[in-house]
């Protein structure tokens, strides 16, 4: 069976945002990408207090400087499709109110007929979490515990009650409720990280550091969901972020999906032999504008399904 396909929705500063997310979005559909989805950076230190995903002297990306909140993003493109699956990968769940949360992907699993899914994160920027998080840096994995806990409470049947630690709702009706279930993922690599995945959720959303790497990280999982004795499969959706050039890359030095639109989808043949259920190519950092975005996302998925993937 061949590899789903996802693309990464334009949030980044060279887009216009309530033009190009439709546009692109309803691009990608007619391709025949089975889901598009977002990130969530919220805002851009500068001067930098500390380098990008936590790694001393490693420079934020230009592009991180206007990004697009994700769940406007989100509504935008569904108000424009159909049946693409709406992703987040990822929303980072400690800087947001676990109530408000669980509500708003609520409404837009609803007003989208029951296509989203909701992919969680504990984040690494002490900025961001200054700025927005309800609760310390520190906490971060309690309070992704409480906004599992919380959105299981809302999504679920009336009358609500929970008591946690930024969160009490007693006794009350909550609405609209999502469709269907909303599909949880979460992305995970550290044991405690791993465990709550296996026990919690549905899948999981890796970021692809090369096909051997992604093989021996799957395998881990799934030893360790034996391990604790899940039953049910766990789906993965793989996010290859993409950086995309009209020339080839040459030399030994070029990571994963870097390159041509010929290298990208050997890449992504490569990732897809793993075993996963999904990939999702994130093209917006290093295209132009969205009519750039869009011709390389429709080669991209063209290249892969001429492979056989």
């Amino acid at each position: 069976m061949a590899i789903r396909l996802g693309l990464g929705l334009p949030q980044m500063r060279q887009y216009d945002i309530g033009r190009d997310v439709p546009a692109v979005a309803r691009a990608a559909e007619e391709t025949g990408y089975e889901s598009l989805w977002v990130f969530e950076r919220v805002l851009f230190p500068e001067p930098a207090t500390q380098g990008l995903y936590g790694i001393p002297g490693l420079a934020w990306p230009d592009q991180y400087r206007a990004v697009a909140d994700p769940l406007v993003t989100l509504t935008l493109a569904a108000a424009a499709t159909e049946r693409a699956r709406l992703g987040t990968s990822v929303l980072v769940a400690p800087l947001h109110i676990p109530f408000q949360l669980a509500r708003s992907l609520a409404t837009l699993d609803a007003a989208s007929g029951g296509r989203l899914l909701a992919g969680f994160g504990t984040g690494w920027s002490l900025d961001e979490y200054a700025a927005a998080a309800p609760a310390a840096f520190e906490k971060r994995g309690a309070v992704l515990d409480e906004v599992l806990d919380v959105c299981q409470a809302v999504w679920g049947p009336d009358p609500v009650a929970y008591e946690g630690e930024l969160t009490t709702i007693t006794s009350a009706v909550v609405g609209p409720k999502p469709a269907r279930p909303i599909p949880v993922y979460l992305a995970a690599m550290a044991p405690r990280a791993s465990r709550r995945l296996v026990d919690r959720a549905d899948g999981w959303l890796p970021a692809a550091m090369g096909a051997e790497q992604l093989a021996a990280d799957w395998r881990k999982l799934k030893d360790l969901a034996a391990e604790r004795g899940r039953e049910r499969p766990i789906a993965v959706c793989v996010r290859a972020n993409g950086e995309y050039s009209e020339k080839p890359f040459e030399g030994q030095a070029r990571r994963p999906f870097q390159g041509s639109v010929d290298q990208i989808v050997e890449d992504l043949v490569a990732h897809a032999a793993v075993g996963v259920d999904e990939i999702m190519i994130d093209l917006q950092g290093h295209t132009r504008d969205a009519e750039e975005l869009t011709d390389v996302a429709a080669a991209v998925y063209a290249g892969v399904r001429a492979c056989g993937a």
